[in-house]
């Protein structure tokens, strides 16, 4: 037992020499993340007027490599938290999870030389490979130990259920079985979940559109757009052989119910997949009665579902879109938004596919949420902050359709001009960013001048309360809230 002691201790202390000499950390057991994983794009901004800077220039490229990350998991972090949510909460969410980088962050991909922008930042970009599952677990952490609810509601859903029998007598005829439906129904119940009709659903269209065609009424038009049918849609189907079986004691015929076999599945109704398919054939068990039978069908069939299975495929990290722009000047005009977009937080990252000189600018978006939240997003995440760096509306949405969304780009500005306003106003990011995140990367008056123009509340927030001390007390004491 020693001798195989001192070889594991031998083993370990190779191992970890070899990690030694190819640069490695030897990684001791500890907490494990779900392994699932999200691509990120993000943009570090750093100020290099800060005093802090002048006396260590090294310090600079270190804290925007560390802003560069910290925007990359807030990213991850916009998956699960509503942007609001995490502008209100900045201080909290930063300090828990956001600067967890080292162990939130798989790897980064690649990674931009900083560049000093006529902006008065140095930027510097990154690509990184989050874990999603570190992030939800920090957030669910935090969420219990604050006794606040961060997480974003997936949660909720809308699930229909149908079971189906059939047996001989019936030929091809199905019946729906209200037992085996009940039974199904008081498990999702008891999850937290609602129960949907699809039926009703169906027949409270048809009626309300009916009315509109009558009455000419818009607004009972848009009252049927948002009846929503259910998410989750589980189809069970059973099939019976009935036997007559012969006491020999008594002589009494007797009707004996066989499941031949039994199917489910669950479809994904926002999406069609069929996330959930078993065939089960049982084995020598009979029934007096079909409904009986199909009573314990229906908690058999409620066993193949746990609470976490529907909330699971509902939680879809991102989402592709295509974003056009009509009205762009020119290419580098259309690259320059680019780099603004990378900063957005909604925007896990961003292409650039097509531009023509028609003016017609096309990008693919890797959105973080569904279609829902996307469409709901794009004005209050995307043009706000655009127009509030330029200062006017120059950008405005033309059409919204299910997996594109165009926008119109107006200004009387000529090519020149806009360049220019594009690189010295302060990132579009920053329109929306908390006041503690403006005052982690403008910690000078000039700079803060500049943040002024595109968010005057959040710099309005960071001087009242300098009123009762230097910037840098309150940058210290919002870094050590």
């Amino acid at each position: 037992m020693r001798k195989r002691a001192d070889g594991w201790s031998r083993r370990l202390l190779l191992q970890g020499m070899i990690y030694l000499l190819c640069g490695l950390s030897l990684v001791l057991p500890g907490p494990v993340f779900a392994q699932e994983t999200i691509v990120v794009t993000a943009e570090g901004l750093a100020d290099p007027n800060a005093d802090t800077y002048a006396r260590d220039k090294g310090l600079l490229i270190d804290d925007l490599r560390r802003d560069a990350r910290r925007q990359a998991i807030e990213k991850a972090v916009g998956v699960f938290v509503e942007g609001s949510t995490l502008v209100e909460n900045y201080v909290l969410i930063n300090d828990r999870v956001l600067s967890e980088s080292k162990g939130l962050i798989k790897r980064v991909i690649k990674e931009s030389k900083p560049w000093l922008g006529e902006d008065g930042f140095v930027h510097m970009l990154v690509k990184a490979e989050v874990y999603l599952g570190g992030v939800e677990e920090a957030l669910k952490t935090m969420s219990r130990q604050s006794r606040i609810s961060y997480i974003r509601e997936y949660g909720n859903p809308r699930i229909s259920v149908a079971v189906l029998a059939q047996d001989a007598d019936r030929g091809s005829r199905q019946t729906r079985s209200d037992i085996a439906e009940n039974l199904l129904k008081e498990r999702i119940s008891a999850f937290g979940y609602r129960v949907w009709s699809e039926d009703v659903t169906q027949a409270l269209k048809t009626e309300m559109m009916e009315s509109s065609a009558l009455s000419n009424q818009t607004q009972t038009t848009v009252s049927v757009s948002h009846l929503k049918a259910a998410d989750f849609s589980i189809i069970g189907r059973v099939r019976f052989d009935v036997r007559e079986v012969r006491l020999s004691s008594s002589g009494i015929r007797l009707k004996k119910h066989l499941i031949t076999s039994w199917t489910v599945k669950c479809v994904n109704n926002n999406t069609g997949e069929e996330i959930y398919f078993n065939n089960k054939i049982p084995r020598h068990n009979s029934w007096p009665t079909e409904d009986q039978a199909l009573e314990d069908v229906g908690r058999m069939i409620g066993q193949e579902f746990s609470k976490d299975f529907f909330e699971s495929h509902l939680v879809q990290p991102s989402h592709l879109f295509e974003l056009r722009v009509i009205g762009l000047p020119s290419y580098d005009i259309g690259v320059l938004l680019k780099k603004e977009m990378i900063g957005l937080r909604p925007f896990l990252d961003v292409s650039l596919r097509n531009y023509s000189t028609h003016g017609l600018t096309s990008y693919e978006v890797n959105f973080a949420g569904g279609q829902d939240s996307f469409a709901q997003t794009i004005n209050s995440a995307v043009i706000i902050p655009l127009n509030a760096k330029f200062g006017s509306e120059v950008f405005s949405v033309d059409t919204l359709a299910r997996d594109v969304v165009t926008l119109v780009f107006q200004s009387d500005k000529n090519e020149q001009e806009l360049v220019s306003e594009f690189n010295s106003k302060p990132p579009a990011a920053l329109a929306d960013a908390s006041p503690a995140r403006i005052a982690h990367v403008a910690r000078n008056e000039a700079t803060l001048k500049k943040v002024e123009m595109i968010n005057p509340d959040a710099v309005a927030f960071l001087t009242e309360q300098r009123d009762g001390g230097s910037n840098a007390a309150v940058i210290n004491e919002i870094n050590n809230f």
